[in-house]
């Protein structure tokens, strides 16, 4: 059986610059390459340089003329940020997207930040507040597109008010679930505060469904020394077209939500198939835990005081 496999249009984005994070390999990397082919500047901050440099390299061999460039950021270390929008803020260069996909999943055991925090809600959802935050003056001056990668995972579960940091105690899926609620919140939070503050950007969220990733797969420096179950059945899956996506397929929701003129602000787009793990991209509904305004607020407050940053009012 052949299978069917789903795309979109992409305007053309010459003249515009585009910053992907977790664009250096998996479904950023996709994403970064197609935003290339429609024609805009790719900024790629990358924590490995040379991991970074080879996806560069990439682009350009799948997009002769490509212009894409590198530069160090670390979302786990809130002073690399800030050295990286001390870096675009000096460039004075106007972002007109903000692609939020980098993300880790899953440690078997605690782990920490530069600063402290717990590693999945310090990198997911934290390292993005602060990049947002850094990055706001060349957003604001491209009037930029910011869209967030959240995850299926935010469809259950419940922001840990009581402990944050899981200090108490760790669960690496209910503290997954958390960074990617929170994340989704702060995104949508983002469109209010900009609508309400004049800032000129807008903002919505994504999320990739699923497909086979390095999410699940080994990673030693997170204690994962081998792939987990979970990223072989996928793979299986996948490689047989059934039900879940494939790493250009997860990429599709992401650039329809940041690209389109039909795309909505605080929308979530997700792929359309069953269990929003695989298929065409579209609109949907909010899952549950990212409907509160309450909880978005108060998310927005705390992160701000946790990465030491104030967005203007």
């Amino acid at each position: 059986m052949t299978r069917s496999i789903p795309d979109i249009d992409i305007p053309s984005l010459t003249g515009k610059t585009a910053v992907v994070t977790g664009g250096s390999d998996g479904i950023g990397l996709r994403i970064a390459t197609r935003l290339a082919r429609a024609g805009a500047e790719i900024v790629l901050p990358v924590r490995n340089a040379e991991k970074g440099a080879t996806a560069a390299a990439g682009i350009r061999d799948a997009v002769p003329h490509a212009r894409v460039r590198t530069t160090p950021l670390d979302l786990s270390s809130l002073d690399s940020i800030a050295a990286f929008g001390e870096t675009m803020n000096a460039d004075a260069q106007p972002v007109h997207l903000l692609i939020n996909n980098a993300g880790v999943m899953t440690p078997p055991t605690r782990q920490t930040t530069a600063d402290g925090f717990e590693l999945q809600f310090g990198t997911n959802h934290l390292g993005h507040v602060a990049l947002v935050a850094h990055l706001l003056p060349v957003l604001r001056a491209g009037s930029a597109r910011v869209t967030s990668q959240v995850s299926v995972a935010a469809s259950s579960g419940r922001i840990h008010w009581s402990d944050l940091q899981w200090e108490q105690s760790y669960d690496g899926m209910r503290a997954y679930r958390q960074s990617k609620i929170a994340f989704g919140l702060f995104g949508l939070e983002l469109d209010r505060q900009s609508e309400a503050h004049g800032w000129g950007i807008t903002s919505n969220l994504s999320h990739p469904g699923v497909a086979p990733t390095s999410l699940l797969a080994a990673r030693p420096e997170l204690g994962r020394t081998t792939d987990t179950l979970e990223v072989r059945v996928i793979r299986w899956a996948s490689a047989r077209g059934l039900i879940v996506g494939t790493p250009e397929s997860a990429a599709l929701p992401a650039l329809a939500a940041a690209t389109l003129s039909t795309s909505s602000a605080r929308a979530l787009y997700s792929p359309g198939g069953p269990g929003r793990m695989g298929g065409m991209p579209s609109e949907q509904p909010l899952y549950a835990p990212l409907k509160s305004t309450e909880d978005a607020s108060r998310i927005w407050r705390i992160s701000e005081e946790l990465v030491g940053v104030t967005f203007p009012r």
